[in-house]
């Protein structure tokens, strides 16, 4: 059972930061001809594009990605039900209609949460460890779009310590606590 709530957690986790991955990289004009880019369009245009033909088009003329959102929104509930299905095919609860669909959309919502904060660590840890090692690296620069509204704020409150920018690692901290208060 272990096995199987791993791999259902991975595979959805993946699909759903795809997908606000999209959202975000819209959001910032970057584009998706470079790296991740590229990945991310290939992993949810699948759901993505018919989303976007259903949407009025008063929202697909606004700066937010509302297909990608929407398609995020759309796994997370598609985990969230089959995660259930597995546990309440495997024990003996029955739960009635509405406490099912609450528990699906608490379910849903946690998975959203847990997948922007975990994300939100990736990205993190991958352009820290990239300015250190290698900052010239093409990556860099859509890193820092990526990363740079997330740590601005945090750089106004945190100094450089001899020349090291300690954002990254208060906000890591953050994120991490969020994931605990999340647990």
């Amino acid at each position: 059972m272990q096995v199987l709530d791993f791999l259902l957690k991975t595979l959805f986790f993946f699909l759903i930061g795809a997908a606000l991955l999209r959202a975000w990289m819209n959001q910032w004009r970057i584009q998706m001809s470079v790296q991740p880019g590229r990945f991310v369009i290939a992993a949810t245009d699948w759901l993505v594009k018919p989303l976007r033909r259903l949407l009025p088009r008063a929202l697909m003329q606004s700066r937010i990605d509302w297909g990608s959102l929407l398609a995020a929104m759309l796994m997370a509930l598609a985990y969230a039900g089959l995660w259930l299905a597995i546990v309440v095919q495997g024990g003996s609860t029955v739960l009635a209609a509405a406490t099912l669909w609450l528990a699906i959309g608490i379910l849903a919502l946690k998975m959203l949460a847990f997948v922007v904060l975990q994300g939100l660590m990736l990205l993190l840890l991958l352009y820290a460890v990239l300015s250190w090692v290698q900052p010239q690296a093409p990556a860099m620069s859509v890193l820092e779009r990526l990363c740079g509204p997330l740590l601005r704020p945090v750089r106004r409150f945190v100094p450089t310590v001899g020349g090291l920018d300690l954002s990254v690692l208060v906000l890591l901290v953050l994120l991490q606590v969020g994931l605990i208060v999340l647990n």
